[in-house]
């Protein structure tokens, strides 16, 4: 084969890769819409089995759900919220990529049970720029409105009780 058909036969192979990789960025992807999501109500319960709050999620169960996550979004109400969900536990990190607004992030357990709770913000001088990640380690990650903890009481070793039908 001649180093021309070769190089031919490269560029060709690179290229597909190359198209693959955007594709399955998303990129070239239309916008996500709130009706794309499957929706859930979450329950939160303290170490003691009181009901501290509910929360309506959208569920955020796919490479690029997660990976846009809150960030088409321009706001979230009281008792609302997104719930990621991940196929197995896992230390996870999250960032605020293209955030409007801050968050509480809650870190879940697979049997439910809050591992950690962080609380992210775009405003400068605080923990960093869009790109500070927030850390933790659960099957699922639970975004909500910044102070949704501190209004609720949720903290380390609640209870977030995620319906069977989500995962």
């Amino acid at each position: 084969m001649s180093s021309r058909a070769v190089t031919a036969l490269t560029t060709g192979l690179l290229l597909v890769i190359a198209v693959a990789l955007v594709i399955q960025s998303g990129v070239l992807a239309p916008p996500l819409e709130p009706s794309d999501y499957e929706n859930a109500t979450l329950t939160v319960r303290d170490g003691n089995g009181t009901t501290l709050d509910t929360v309506d999620v959208r569920i955020a169960d796919t490479d690029r759900k997660r990976y846009v996550g809150l960030s088409e979004t321009a706001s979230l109400g009281s008792g609302e919220g997104m719930l990621f969900v991940h196929e197995s536990v896992d230390s996870r990190a999250y960032v605020m990529r293209n955030m409007s607004f801050a968050i509480d992030i809650l870190f879940v357990a697979p049997d439910g049970t809050v591992t950690m709770v962080d609380h992210a913000s775009t405003e400068p001088g605080e923990r960093g720029d869009e790109l500070t990640q927030y850390e933790g380690r659960g099957q699922y990650v639970l975004e909500v409105p910044r102070g949704y903890a501190n209004a609720t009481g949720v903290d380390e070793g609640d209870v977030v009780i995620v319906p069977d039908s989500v995962g």
